[in-house]
């Protein structure tokens, strides 16, 4: 599913015009992205939580030049999806169908 669909969906769900839609979903990903940027985590009761995941500094390797790198500390975006929405997908049928 794409944002162009998810954009058709939830207008043909709500209503909405597809271009209110547009902004709607728009403004939610830079909600998030903007958040995460300033440290903040976000958590959606019965969705997930969009967090900040800590990597630690270590040594790595380039095997093409066949040296030793090191990359420093850093943050990566996770989102870690809840319990209840876990349990959701493992349920469904449509999904076992899916991947068979």
């Amino acid at each position: 599913m794409t944002k162009a669909d998810i954009i058709a969906e939830i207008s043909e769900k709500t209503g909405l015009e597809k271009a209110d839609a547009q902004i709607a979903v728009e403004a939610f990903f830079q909600v998030v992205k903007d958040s995460m940027e300033s440290g903040e985590n976000i958590y959606v009761r019965g969705f997930g939580s969009f967090v900040n995941k800590r990597r630690a500094k270590k040594v790595a390797r380039n095997i093409s030049k066949n040296t030793a790198i090191i990359i420093d500390e850093h943050y990566v975006p996770s989102f870690k999806p809840s319990k209840t929405f876990i349990d959701k997908i493992k349920r469904s049928d449509k999904v076992k169908r899916a991947n068979s």
